[in-house]
């Protein structure tokens, strides 16, 4: 058998030592962890003992991807999704990495996934909708919240209304879209969505553009209340080394992102990025912080 090994700490160098000291041969993280594993030189120990690792919890950036498999030669990177309320949806083969390196995949095995407009109606390849899940993983709801659960866990799309027992599926809040060959790709969080200019602009595509200038350890792009625009871009970075060129920076976005993606502002910090229980980047906290970034839209 195997057995598995839990960390109440996550800093990026206990994790490799962790590796390395108990032997793991298979390594679970989200995006902002990866993202910081990818710059640490992993020793030969780790790279002989781990086969596999696994990201869910948002996309991992194409760079932070290219770094690893370069760092873990002898590693099998499966890119998943998943959901606390169905434990996981999808995952990507990885013999289909190299031709969808965004991709989540498709759907795991007894599970459902579809992709729906707000009325339940299936949405066409190419179409942003959200993300349904239906199948024996999902919950039967919040423990002592019914109003929470009524909100989550509804009938699943196209079952005639008449039936006498419903099956339930859990509703994301995740806006992904659907290629034609049914692979699956993750936008964001309904409610992470950047209102600009008349746009929805996902912060997941600006933070890709971002890790790809090779500058920064961690990113954030969100939306901040902005009196002509509706919301700004901004993005909250913590650089890779100390100096950051903030020029060269919005130069490759403009480079790579239409003029309404790239951000108006980007603010720096030096400590590590704020996160939420999940451990990932907390774009709440962030947005709070930044409410009155542009004075003339404070409340």
């Amino acid at each position: 058998g195997a057995r598995a090994v839990l960390m109440d700490y996550l800093l990026p160098r206990d994790v490799v030592a962790t590796v390395v000291r108990d032997g793991i041969t298979g390594l679970a993280a989200v995006p902002p962890m990866w993202v910081q594993l990818a710059q640490l030189d992993w020793p030969t120990a780790a790279v002989d003992s781990l086969r596999y690792f696994t990201n869910s919890g948002g996309a991992m950036p194409r760079a932070t991807l290219a770094a690893l498999r370069r760092a873990l030669p002898k590693t099998t990177p499966f890119l998943m999704y998943g959901l606390t309320e169905a434990f996981r949806s999808t995952y990507l083969p990885p013999e289909e990495l190299d031709r969808r390196p965004d991709s989540i995949g498709k759907a795991i095995p007894s599970a459902e996934v579809l992709v729906v407009r707000e009325d339940g109606a299936p949405c066409a390849p190419g179409e942003p909708g959200e993300l349904v899940h239906r199948g024996s993983l999902v919950a039967l709801g919040y423990w002592n919240d019914p109003a929470r659960t009524a909100e989550r866990f509804r009938p699943a799309p196209g079952q005639h209304p008449g039936l006498p027992l419903l099956e339930l599926a859990v509703w994301s809040g995740d806006t992904v879209r659907a290629d034609e060959d049914g692979f699956l790709y993750f936008i964001g969080r309904k409610d992470d969505l950047i209102k600009t200019s008349g746009y929805r602009v996902s912060p997941t595509e600006i933070e890709e553009v971002l890790y790809g200038s090779g500058q920064l350890a961690e990113a954030a792009a969100l939306g901040v209340p902005h009196p002509a625009l509706g919301q700004a871009v901004v993005a909250v970075v913590k650089p890779l080394r100390d100096a950051l060129n903030e020029s060269e920076l919005i130069a490759h976005c403009k480079r790579h992102l239409p003029n309404f993606m790239v951000p108006l502002q980007i603010v720096v910090r030096s400590a590590d990025l704020p996160r939420n229980p999940n451990g990932k980047i907390d774009r709440k906290i962030l947005a709070e912080d930044l409410r009155t970034l542009f004075p003339e839209s404070a409340s």
